[in-house]
């Protein structure tokens, strides 16, 4: 039984690692008053949605085929993208998260022929947006899920508003993080937090390994884009949004399997 449900937990993870049935479709906040993107799946009504926070000094344009890959699962994603500055407020990019997904649900999306459930909103993360995502948790009722990617503490403390948190979430640290080690700040959000908390560790991922591409502010922080880290985040990332957003039961096993280039610290959300 166990050799059974392990080869189909990597029959689930080698699926969810490629592009889902969905063609996907991009578009800009700016033109409902909030700079940033959205992806959505051509079409579909009562989609589940999930805003996504980026990290310190990262334009969402660098977590596009994260973005991409969720948008083709079946999500409405969308990326705020303010508090872009080195003085950010994490207490306002919060409410941005909060803002971006009141637009998903009061707004048709594309031609008019995407619309959100109210009831299947969540937020995800990477770095200092993984610990706004926390804040903006704390604060908002409508949320159902949350997941975060290498997650530092914020002002107010994340580790604070993870007590007040009792959705399900997945944290995922990355082993080689000099900018925010596990112990301080992804292990200290899990543990603190309400409901069911997740936690992985990347073990050969760094902090910056989560994003794409290049930008200036690699000359500042350590480490850079990483393949690797990038797929196992979408198919975790996937996986846990369909389980707890979209109801898709099919794909719980892959929160509990051992995935390659993972390390699982504490039993995730199921």
């Amino acid at each position: 039984m166990a050799t059974r449900l392990a080869s189909k937990a990597k029959h689930l993870v080698e699926e969810l690692s490629h592009q889902g049935p969905h063609r996907v479709l991009r578009g800009d906040l700016a033109l409902v008053g909030l700079p940033g993107v959205v992806h959505t799946p051509a079409e579909g009504l009562g989609l589940p949605a999930v805003a996504f926070a980026h990290g310190w000094l990262q334009p969402p344009v660098r977590y596009r085929g994260l973005l991409r890959h969720l948008a083709s699962w079946g999500f409405v994603v969308a990326a705020p993208g303010t508090q872009l500055g080195p003085l950010a407020s994490h207490r306002l990019f919060a409410a941005d998260l909060r803002t971006a997904l009141d637009v998903c649900t009061g707004v048709r999306l594309g031609d008019g022929s995407v619309s959100v459930d109210a009831g299947k909103l969540g937020l995800a993360g990477h770095s200092v947006g993984g610990g706004c995502a926390v804040l903006a948790a704390a604060e908002d009722s409508r949320v159902r899920a949350v997941a975060t990617m290498a997650a530092t503490q914020t002002k107010p403390f994340a580790t604070d508003a993870a007590s007040r948190c009792g959705m399900p979430s997945l944290h995922l640290a990355a082993g080689k993080d000099l900018v925010a080690p596990a112990v301080g700040h992804a292990s200290l959000i899990a543990s603190n937090w309400a409901g069911e908390a997740g936690l992985r560790t990347l073990p050969k991922a760094t902090h910056m390994g989560f994003t794409e591409g290049r930008h200036w502010s690699n000359l500042l922080l350590p480490g850079k884009a990483e393949y690797a880290t990038q797929r196992v985040a979408r198919v975790l990332l996937t996986a846990f949004f369909l389980v707890h957003l979209a109801g898709n039961r099919r794909y719980a096993p892959v929160l509990d399997a051992d995935v390659k280039g993972t390390v699982i610290e504490t039993a995730q959300a199921a």
